[in-house]
């Protein structure tokens, strides 16, 4: 069953610490829609369906990745889609949103979605259930 929209957004507000709503709202269509980029078939559709519609279908409508960017270079890509971010802001908006996004998906499902990125990743998730 899918997360509610509020639910998923009072953790990543409560996990990033931000002053708004709007301002984890951002972090969170921003990290998702890059994320999406990344994966492919079952796993993605899968991660989708434990999200709220509206973040659904921003990683089933991701940004277009020319290749597999490195845990560096997402964070990178991630400060520039955020207006006002550094590496450092970006790494914190970053881990909110992916721990949420782990949390949701539970652990197995995660450990599917850290097999179709890059190495390092897992760092970015914050540590993971065994």
């Amino acid at each position: 069953m899918p997360m509610r929209p509020e639910a998923f957004l009072d953790h990543v507000h409560e996990r990033g610490e931000y002053r708004t709503r709007a301002e984890a709202e951002r972090a969170a269509r921003v990290v998702l829609a890059l994320l999406g980029a990344h994966l492919v078939g079952t796993v993605r559709a899968d991660l989708a369906a434990r999200l709220p519609e509206s973040y659904a279908l921003i990683l089933l409508n991701p940004l277009q990745a020319s290749e597999p960017l490195s845990p560096e270079r997402f964070v990178r890509a991630t400060a520039a889609w955020i207006e006002g971010a550094t590496e450092t802001t970006a790494m914190w908006d970053i881990g909110a949103v992916l721990s949420t996004v782990a949390a949701a998906a539970g652990g197995t499902l995660t450990r599917e979605v850290l097999l179709q990125l890059p190495p390092g990743y897992d760092v970015l998730f914050g540590p993971q259930p065994t």
